[in-house]
């Protein structure tokens, strides 16, 4: 029987890498988008309106935990003028 003092590295070394993986690509998405949005001077309302969505919606996606579409990737990159992933 495991005790209730399991460090937290072993906590994280049970969560499969795929998963951390995903984890750690949806924040750096959600990152991307905070500092392109201070780039351009907005706020999540600001940012909201001129995409014709929600303010709710535009905190799910800064929340790390959003899973964005390539669709949605794409009209962001257009929207900023420059990627918000790249793969190679």
């Amino acid at each position: 029987m495991r005790t209730a003092n399991i460090s937290l590295q072993e906590n994280f070394n049970e969560i499969p890498q795929e998963k951390r993986d995903e984890t750690r690509l949806s924040f750096a998405i959600s990152n991307r988008l905070d500092a392109l949005m201070h780039e351009k001077g907005m706020n999540k309302k600001q940012f909201a309106e001129a995409l014709g969505k929600r303010p709710n919606e535009i905190t799910r996606w800064l929340s790390g935990e959003h899973n964005f579409t390539i669709s949605t990737l794409a009209m962001l990159s257009t929207f900023f003028g420059q990627p918000i992933i790249t793969v190679g």
